[in-house]
């Protein structure tokens, strides 16, 4: 029989506990997109395809956010699309605070890469079944100026979350 160090069962028992614990029967789409040598270019879209089967109960959509200690600002702009089935195109310019006043980070996380679940959606029914997409895109500026960033330094992930609301 092959023997496994101690070290290793230990560690093997929190990945386990971890994956076990972080699948949630509430969660129907869940995934993130990296993002190149940790900067988002300006214009650049992270773009998510989910299918929408239920036309009936409410989901909330969460936009994530991981970031690490190269992002400069305490708070991020961001640019949405969504495009329904139909057709239909929903553009939504949003502003999520990121740090406190003390410009501590806000997300979760132990190390310096915070994980943030920044609310996108609340108790959305989608009118329709079928293909929608999703695509977001940085717009972040300086003051006085009007071209955005053209590099925003510090996020490494987006992320698209859709959950059942519990009832």
């Amino acid at each position: 029989m092959l023997a496994i160090p101690k070290r290793n069962k230990v560690f093997f028992l929190i990945l386990i506990s971890i994956f076990l614990f972080s699948c949630d029967e509430n969660t129907e789409f869940n995934q993130y997109k990296s993002l190149e040598n940790s900067s988002w270019k300006a214009n650049e879209n992270v773009v998510f395809d989910f299918v929408v089967k239920d036309t009936i109960q409410p989901k909330n959509l969460f936009i994530n956010i991981r970031n690490n200690n190269e992002f400069e600002f305490s708070n991020l702009y961001i640019i949405t699309n969504l495009k329904f089935p139909n057709g239909t195109e929903v553009v939504d310019t949003l502003q999520y605070q990121m740090a406190d006043a003390s410009g501590r980070f806000l997300g979760n996380g132990f190390t310096e890469i915070k994980d943030n679940k920044l609310f996108y959606k609340e108790h959305k029914i989608f009118p329709f079944s079928g293909d929608y997409q999703l695509s977001i895109k940085q717009a972040m500026r300086k003051n006085g100026e009007v071209n955005p960033i053209p590099f925003l330094k510090g996020i490494t992930d987006v992320g698209l979350s859709i959950e059942k609301i519990s009832k």
